[in-house]
């Protein structure tokens, strides 16, 4: 994880923690780092509202789905020159021919090319 992702995890571990106490005995819980208000499993129609919610106050497509953030984190990541194999285990591709057949179109080197490969090969 990044040094950003880790200190907002624990900035949120505390936030937490204080509401865990300030609702004492409401509180359930189930051990999660991302919990209803109370501790119990988040509600996938709540989760997609708020996003949605998000994307408005960013001025961004409502067309945007959460699972496009997948793609898109696997975009940056093998655009930045992270080895396909770590994208494909972080996303939980069971097979490197997922990721990359998936993905291929935004590595470097994957635009075409061939013809002045040949050309260059060939003198």
């Amino acid at each position: 994880m990044s040094a950003a992702s880790v200190t907002a995890l624990r900035v949120h571990r505390k936030r937490q923690l204080e509401e865990r106490m300030r609702l004492s005995s409401l509180w359930q819980d189930h051990g999660l780092v991302f919990p209803s208000t109370v501790g119990t499993p988040l509600s996938h129609r709540n989760v997609v509202r708020a996003f949605k919610d998000l994307l408005k106050r960013a001025g961004l497509p409502q067309s945007i789905r959460l699972y496009d953030l997948r793609h898109t984190c696997a975009t940056l990541l093998l655009n930045g020159n992270v080895h396909p194999k770590y994208v494909q285990e972080l996303l939980g591709h069971t097979s490197i021919s997922l990721t990359l057949g998936t993905h291929s179109h935004v590595l470097k080197g994957m635009d075409g090319g061939i013809g002045s490969a040949m050309d260059e090969a060939l003198g």
